[in-house]
């Protein structure tokens, strides 16, 4: 059943044929203009859904002289739809607390409440509705299906099952594609010790996580006697996090492994959060799943699309969404999209370098714009790296420092002053050649600095702190 109607009618009885590479042939290897046609009608549909619905859409839409029955194309909705941002959602919240007044549907109809953790200011629910869970749990059953799961395969998830939609919305998929689902979790004392023993045992085909979790696995697993690659692993899916499509990150955890390396996952206001997402042939990078989520990749100023090779942030559009759904919601992430033949036959826009970071974490040092997942990509294609660093940005008088602090793997320092030195050396001239500006480095024991079962905290800018000293000396 290929159907593709606003609000979605899947049969939860439906599946390809087992040897199917496609869970929707039709959809997802049409032609790009047919697909753009379909998906223009999709979005006269939902902007008339949430106009009707929603005050705040339809205050922010009058405010910028938009009606949907102005929709005449995919230009007129990236030239007339404003784009919304988290803050705007924040606001909403704050008036009609708690799901803000873009929720479309009755809050007794309300399955799930997820949200944001409020670290940075008020957090943000979700209200995810029982027909959106269940179009969840397809997309995603969908998707996985892409990266060559099957009914009766297990699937380990290794992530964090609180507030944070990835592990959920994982779990969800893995159901409704009738695997063996493995809700492991993560987090607690002692935990990536016993997942270690869980999986040399139960040999899933499958693993989520974050990239970072999946090497501080490896770490424990060696020292607790398992080699990962017996783990029997097949595909490794990751998202939370950049690094599954850099190139050294990725290549490192395929390596250990001996799996495929997917690269995954948007933003939590999104779920299905793998609205871009790798398939098993194209694991180099990630789909734009347009017939889920619609995608463009924007200039970060004026909010027009890019055109394909060029960098920009991702603005989403949810085409399925009932509950709260998002139109035009800006990411703030900066990655690069091509629109050229995809391995898997696949028709979709390509991420393929993945999502880079946020663009509001881009670290200027010296007017040179320093991407954190540069740095990692060097490190890790290092052989003698520990799985570790800290990235520090000082100031010393009127000059910005980088300084990479770097773990070593065990061993080096025992081989005597010269190793930690030549190491320093080869991180120091790779990182010049990359990052285009000399950066301090300095080789530390392994262990300096704490794993995480979750994603790594890497940026430490210390120029703050030099401002406010400078203040207080009144310099």
């Amino acid at each position: 059943m290929e159907s593709w109607s606003f609000p979605p009618a899947y049969d939860p009885e439906y599946f390809p044929e087992r040897g199917a590479r496609y869970w929707f042939a039709r959809r997802e290897t049409m032609p790009a203009g047919e697909r753009e046609a379909a998906i223009l009608e999709r979005l006269k549909e939902v902007t008339r859904y949430a106009y009707e619905r929603a005050p705040f859409y339809r205050r922010k839409w009058d405010e910028a002289g938009f009606h949907p029955e102005q929709l005449r194309s995919l230009e007129d909705f990236e030239d007339k739809v404003p784009v919304i941002t988290k803050s705007d959602l924040r606001e909403s919240q704050a008036r009609a607390p708690m799901f803000g007044d873009y929720l479309c549907v009755p809050e007794a109809e309300i399955h799930h409440i997820h949200g944001t953790s409020g670290t940075t200011g008020r957090p943000t629910a979700f209200g995810i509705g029982r027909a959106d869970w269940q179009a969840i749990a397809n997309a995603h059953a969908r998707i996985m299906w892409g990266m060559g799961l099957r009914p009766g395969d297990t699937v380990f998830v290794a992530a964090i099952f609180s507030l944070y939609m990835g592990s959920w919305g994982t779990l969800a998929g893995a159901e409704r594609l009738r695997c063996k689902a493995f809700p492991f979790g993560a987090g607690a004392a002692g935990m990536t010790a016993r997942a270690a023993l869980w999986l040399a045992n139960f040999k899933p085909k499958a693993f989520y996580g974050t990239p970072s979790f999946a090497l501080h696995l490896a770490e424990v697993a060696r020292a607790e006697g398992y080699e990962p690659r017996d783990f029997g692993l097949q595909a490794m899916f990751f998202s939370g996090e950049p690094g599954a499509s850099v190139p050294g990150v990725r290549d490192r955890i395929r390596s250990i492994y001996g799996a495929r390396v997917i690269d995954c996952g948007s933003m939590a206001e999104m779920t299905p959060f793998m609205n871009v997402a790798g398939s098993e042939q194209s694991d180099q990078g990630m789909l734009c799943w347009q017939d889920v989520v619609y995608t463009e990749v924007c200039d970060p100023k004026t909010f027009r699309r890019v055109p394909y090779g060029a960098r920009g942030t991702p603005v989403y559009t949810h085409l399925e969404r009932t509950s709260q759904p998002m139109i035009r919601l800006l990411s703030g992430d900066l990655t690069l999209w091509v629109n050229e033949r995809n391995p898997c036959g696949r028709t979709y826009p390509r991420l393929p370098n993945g999502i880079f970071g946020r663009i509001d974490d881009t670290i200027t040092v010296r007017g040179e714009n320093v991407y954190p997942s540069e740095i990692d990509a060097v490190l890790n294609q290092l052989a003698d790296y520990g799985g570790e660093h800290r990235i520090v940005i000082t100031r010393a008088a009127a000059m910005d420092e980088l300084l990479v602090r770097v773990e070593a793997a065990p061993g080096v320092f025992e081989r005597g002053a010269e190793a930690p030195l030549a190491m320093r050396a080869e991180a120091g001239a790779r990182l010049q050649k990359v990052l285009g500006l000399r950066a301090l480095v300095e080789i530390v024991p392994p262990g300096t600095f704490p794993r995480t079962d979750f994603k790594a905290r890497r940026v430490v800018d210390d120029r703050e702190v030099f401002r406010e000293m400078r203040e207080r000396l009144g310099r």
